[in-house]
């Protein structure tokens, strides 16, 4: 599990925005729901890399270069936790890169 689920677990009202803000970046994607929770959010994502997986790679490969998610460290991600379904790992990943992009955009926009 990615770090970012713990992140935006706490449901304070800044987690709550931040989760909202990683929801928006991540329906220019994927269909999401206005509202989702932190662990809906993972899992709609596990399901779709793997259908992904399992059906369209290009389309998976292009998401995931449009994310920006470093091909090198997924890579790395995908051997080391190899006892993972390679979608959850994806997953993981590109969720935490987006969630990466909200806090950059949080502290910029202050």
């Amino acid at each position: 599990m990615g770090c970012w689920l713990k992140f935006v677990r706490n449901s304070t009202k800044s987690k709550m925005e931040d989760l909202k803000a990683l929801s928006k970046i991540i329906g220019n994607d994927f269909e999401l729901e206005e509202e989702i929770s932190a662990d809906q959010l993972r899992e709609k994502m596990i399901y779709a890399f793997s259908w992904l997986l399992d059906n369209d790679i290009s389309k998976m490969m292009n998401i995931l270069y449009r994310a920006d998610v470093d091909e090198d460290k997924l890579k790395s991600l995908l051997v080391s936790r190899s006892q993972l379904p390679s979608a959850e790992v994806i997953a993981d990943e590109y969720i935490s890169r987006q969630m990466q992009k909200v806090e950059t955009r949080k502290k910029y926009s202050s």
